[in-house]
């Protein structure tokens, strides 16, 4: 690294210049920026277009920004894709996130899946993303793009989450000379993937767009770099690949009261002024597919639970409230061992496992039993069939065992005997249960129920017993209607 670039590194006006974005509204940006940890690498150069950054993610920012000692905020924030999500610059991002915004009650979890591109991961989403229903999904995966549009679609239309894309980093750069022509017209469908279809993609569904290859590619001229160098193989990335993609993150999460909140997606009623109790109960009607319970962290009464009853039905009674968990992994590599498993008959609360009861020793071939902890013996397959377990509870696609897959990549061999886990949980309380305050900070939601039809229903909350139901607010999501792509025609 050379002196100068030493120089400009630790210079703190450098860095001011940087977070303030030459724009005085950023003056409301924290000033810690000014005194950011030394690193042994060059900052990139500022954004090209800063007064634009953070438009798109101004939800959750709000209420990153808007958390106090005194009323500490829940946001959560999952950020998926493959291999690279996995890698260490996610770390750095919620790290900086903690410290800017040290009042939010931040729930923060990566999901990602090394090796699968969008045709696979949109199997696994319905296990990782729609029950954690997150404020911010920060999101990179590579593949097609009608499975890739498919799954920001399908975000969009299930889910209220905001959604930061980020397009690819470079990994390759022609020469000008003797290029292997293969390499030349991948490295220009990536240059075409991340200016044209993705900007499109985020302007269609609202989405933040981090563009990472432009500024990426001008930090590797700007320093003399050739890509290998921010590389630990032909495409992952070192330390300085890390800390330059989480450097390239990090501006767009930032709060900016000139840009709005969407107003329509997450409503809040105020129990007491918005909506009333009257006949003995709380009323709403409301439209959304998840409706959560805030608790009253001030009430100092005699409090009691209540029973909840949506469209007349207990939550308990609606089979789309039920959420399957991401089945455990394979052997010898984090992947799970069987890519989706859904059901063909209502479920209930319990765990499940199928357990190998047969293999060949390249698992292209086995038998299996499925129990559950409560359904018990279900039933036994074979993995080239779909299973539809005895009770329907479990059914299981012959392409989504990753057994074999397994197998192939890590070569341990999967024992006779091997168990793969799963839960159901449910996504709903039948009876509101006032939660004991032990920090009155925090926020204290309880979701009464999620995956409903995205549609109008109505909400009653009904005392248990003689007291009073501490519940302050309730809090309505609702995702946009966004009608699913439409296949490509046929040719």
């Amino acid at each position: 690294m050379t002196k100068q670039l030493r120089n400009r590194q630790n210079s703190k006006i450098y860095r001011y210049l940087w977070m303030l974005c030459l724009c005085p509204i950023c003056l409301l940006l924290p000033i810690f920026a000014i005194v950011d940890a030394q690193t042994p690498f060059p900052l990139p150069e500022p954004p090209e277009n800063p007064a634009v950054l953070g438009a798109r993610i101004q939800r959750t920012m709000g209420l990153l920004a808007g958390s106090t000692a005194r009323d500490r905020r829940k946001v959560r924030i999952l950020f998926y894709g493959q291999s690279i999500t996995e890698q260490e610059w996610w770390k750095d991002v919620a790290n900086d996130l903690k410290q800017r915004f040290p009042h939010a009650d931040l729930t923060i979890e990566n999901r990602a899946i090394g090796g699968f591109a969008a045709p696979l991961l949109i199997r696994p989403i319905e296990h990782d993303l729609y029950p954690f229903y997150p404020d911010l999904l920060i999101f990179h995966v590579y593949g097609g793009a009608e499975d890739y549009e498919a799954i920001i679609a399908n975000i969009r239309s299930r889910t209220t989450s905001e959604i930061l894309l980020q397009s690819d980093h470079i990994d390759w750069m022609p020469t000008g000379s003797n290029d292997d022509p293969d390499a030349v017209k991948r490295y220009e469908w990536h240059n075409g993937h991340s200016t044209t279809f993705l900007a499109a993609l985020a302007d269609k569904y609202g989405c933040e767009l981090a563009e990472i290859r432009e500024p990426w590619r001008r930090y590797l001229k700007e320093n003399r770099l050739q890509p290998k160098q921010l590389l630990s193989d032909s495409i992952h990335l070192n330390n300085w690949g890390n800390f330059l993609l989480a450097a390239l993150i990090k501006p767009h999460l930032r709060y900016n009261p000139l840009f709005p909140a969407p107003q329509d997606l997450v409503r809040t009623y105020r129990v007491g002024s918005d909506i009333k109790w009257q006949d003995g109960k709380l009323v709403l009607e409301f439209e959304g597919n998840r409706i959560d319970a805030i608790a009253d962290k001030n009430f100092g009464g005699t409090a009691t639970g209540a029973n909840i009853l949506i469209d007349g039905k207990k939550p308990s009674e609606f089979p789309e409230l039920y959420s399957i968990t991401r089945p455990s992994v394979t052997v010898g590599v984090g992947w799970p061992a069987i890519i989706q498993v859904s059901s063909q008959k209502p479920l209930i609360v319990e765990d499940w496992k199928a357990v190998i009861t047969e293999i060949s020793s390249d698992a292209s071939k086995f038998k299996f039993d499925v129990i559950g902890s409560i359904t018990g013996y279900d039933g036994s397959g074979t993995n080239d069939k779909l299973f539809v377990s005895n009770s329907g509870r479990v059914a299981i696609e012959p392409r989504n065992w990753w057994l074999k897959n397994s197998y192939e990549y890590s070569k341990q061999l999967t024992p006779k005997g091997f168990e793969i886990k799963w839960q159901v949980k449910p996504m709903f309380v039948d009876s509101y249960v006032p939660p004991q305050i032990t920090d009155p900070t925090r926020e204290y939601p309880t979701t009464l129920a999620q995956n409903l039809s995205n549609s109008k229903h109505v909400l009653e909350i009904i005392p248990e017993a003689n007291g009073t139901v501490p519940i302050r607010e309730i809090r309505v999501y609702r995702p946009p209607y966004i009608p699913a792509p439409k296949p490509s025609p046929a040719t």
